[in-house]
């Protein structure tokens, strides 16, 4: 089933509505991945491939890696290749260096399985600490390398 899209970018289109996984940050209660990892499979048919999640929402970028290993053991590339992942960064407000960046952003990709970012949102909460602006610049150049496709803020 085809749900309706929209033309983020000329090359980024999304399904209209996001799949949030703060549900699984286990706020709310117990999660079992493998029950979890189901579901996704269950939204995906149902035309859902767009995903909102974060570093910070507990093991949600460890249940994306699964169902995205799952995904592409079972249905192939194109499958896989249907998804649009967007995950967030929430650092804490402290000095911000390339080394921190980038390892950063390498653990979510190696949860994920995923070699860029569809979308990086970036969150800094203290703009009394100006180190979100060197932060962006390695995101920038993180960009530039391809390790994320599209940059927010």
């Amino acid at each position: 089933m085809a749900l309706s899209r929209l033309q983020l970018t000329p090359d980024m289109s999304i399904c209209r509505i996001l799949n949030g996984m703060w549900q699984v940050s286990g706020s709310h209660g117990h999660i079992d991945p493998k029950a979890a990892v189901k579901q996704m499979f269950d939204y995906l048919d149902a035309g859902y491939t767009t995903w909102d999640l974060a570093d910070i929402y507990g093991p949600a970028e460890d249940i994306m890696g699964e169902f995205r290993r799952q995904l592409l053991a079972a249905r192939g590339q194109s499958a896989l290749d249907s998804l649009q992942i967007f995950t967030k960064w929430v650092p804490h407000p402290t000095a911000m260096t390339k080394t921190v960046v980038e390892q950063s952003i390498n653990k979510s990709l190696t949860k994920m399985g995923m070699n860029s970012l569809d979308l990086l949102q970036f969150h800094w909460w203290d703009y009394g600490n100006n180190s979100y602006l060197d932060a962006l610049r390695y995101l920038s150049e993180l960009q530039s390398e391809g390790k994320i496709k599209h940059l927010g803020l």
